[in-house]
C-alpha cells in the first residue's frame, strides 16, 4: 500500500476539495497548497515572502500532512505523527500599519480556539500569547485544569508576516509529548471527546474564521479596538486575572503578579506584588495553579 494511504484511520488531506472552499472566487483566499510532507510550513512561506511575491500573494495558505521539523516560539520544537494534526501556516501581505501587524498571532489563536468550540464541540480558551488551551470538563483531561491544544507563530518577512498554526488532533495519550517543566500538558481533541477529528473539516473551520477576522482588521487599517477584535481576543484569553509567572526574554528576571489586561498594542499588562504595573510584549507566560 502507498504511504498515501498506509493509515485509512489517518487520511490524507484533499488538496481540490479544500481548494474549492477556500479559493477564490468561491473562498477568501488566494492561494492553496497541501503538500505530503515538510520541515516546516512557517519556514517554507517565509522563504517564499521574499522570493516570489506573485506566486504567493496575500491570503496565500500552505499546508502538510506531515511536519517534521515544525517550530513554536522560543526555537522549541513543535513535532507530531503523520496525519495526526493540522499542521498551516498562512502568508498575509497587511496593508495596516506595521505596528498593528502584533495582533495576528493573537487573532490566529482566537480563529482556533472559535473553530474548536464551533465544529469539534470542545471548550478552547487562548492563553497569551500563542497557545490554545483546552478547559477540562471531563475525565478525558488533565486533572490540573487544562491542557495545551494547539500553538501559534507569527513571523514577520519583509512586508509580509507568516502565521503559522498546530492544532493537535487525533493523537492518543503514547503520541503526545511530555511536558517539561512547569509547561501544562498537551492534549488531543481526539482525548478530548470531539464531536470530530475529521482535519480537513478542522482546517476549513479554522481558515475561514481567520479570514473573517483578517478581514476586520484590514477595513478597520488595524483598528482592533475600533471593530471589535481587540474585545474577542481578551474574551477569549483565560489567562486575563490569573496569577502567573512570565519569562522574559534578553536575561530579564521573571515577572510574577496578576495578568490584568492585554493593552491596545498586544501587550499583556501584569500587577507585581508592589502594585506596580508592567506591558510585556514578549515572554512566556506560565499560569500559576492554585492561584
Amino acid at each position: 500500500m502507498s504511504e498515501r494511504w498506509s493509515d485509512l484511520q489517518r487520511p490524507p488531506s484533499d488538496q481540490a476539495a479544500l481548494r474549492a472552499a477556500l479559493v477564490a472566487p468561491h473562498g477568501p483566499f488566494a492561494r492553496l497548497d497541501v503538500v505530503a510532507r515538510t520541515g516546516s510550513t512557517n519556514a517554507d512561506l517565509v522563504a517564499a515572502a521574499t522570493n516570489d511575491r506573485t506566486a504567493w500573494p496575500d491570503r496565500s495558505v500552505l499546508a502538510t500532512d506531515h511536519q517534521d521539523a515544525g517550530r513554536g516560539r522560543l526555537g522549541r520544537g513543535w513535532l507530531t505523527p503523520p496525519r495526526a494534526a493540522v499542521t498551516v501556516s498562512v502568508l498575509l501581505r497587511p496593508r495596516a500599519p506595521a505596528r498593528t501587524w502584533s495582533w495576528l498571532g493573537l487573532l490566529a489563536g482566537l480563529a482556533v480556539a472559535d473553530a474548536v468550540r464551533r465544529v469539534a464541540g470542545v471548550p478552547a480558551r487562548l492563553k497569551w500569547p500563542n497557545d490554545v488551551l483546552l478547559e477540562a470538563d471531563g475525565s478525558a483531561l488533565p486533572a490540573a485544569g487544562a491542557g495545551k491544544l494547539a500553538g501559534v507563530l507569527a513571523e514577520v518577512a519583509g512586508d509580509a508576516v507568516v502565521v503559522g498554526a498546530g492544532l493537535n488532533v487525533d493523537q492518543d495519550a503514547s503520541e503526545l509529548p511530555q511536558p517539561v517543566g512547569d509547561a501544562l500538558p498537551p492534549v488531543s481533541l481526539r482525548l478530548a471527546g470531539a464531536a470530530t477529528t475529521d482535519r480537513d473539516t478542522l482546517l476549513r473551520a479554522y481558515l475561514r474564521e481567520l479570514a473573517r477576522s483578517y478581514a476586520a482588521f484590514e477595513d478597520s487599517a488595524g483598528d482592533v479596538e475600533g471593530c471589535g477584535l481587540a474585545a474577542r481576543v481578551r474574551e477569549a484569553c483565560a489567562t486575563l486575572g490569573r496569577e502567573v509567572r512570565v519569562e522574559r526574554p534578553g536575561g530579564l528576571p521573571p515577572l510574577a503578579g496578576a495578568a490584568q489586561e492585554i493593552d491596545g498594542s498586544g501587550r499583556l499588562v501584569v500587577r507585581d506584588g508592589a502594585g506596580a504595573r508592567h506591558a510585556v510584549a514578549a515572554g512566556d507566560v506560565v499560569h500559576v495553579r492554585g492561584a
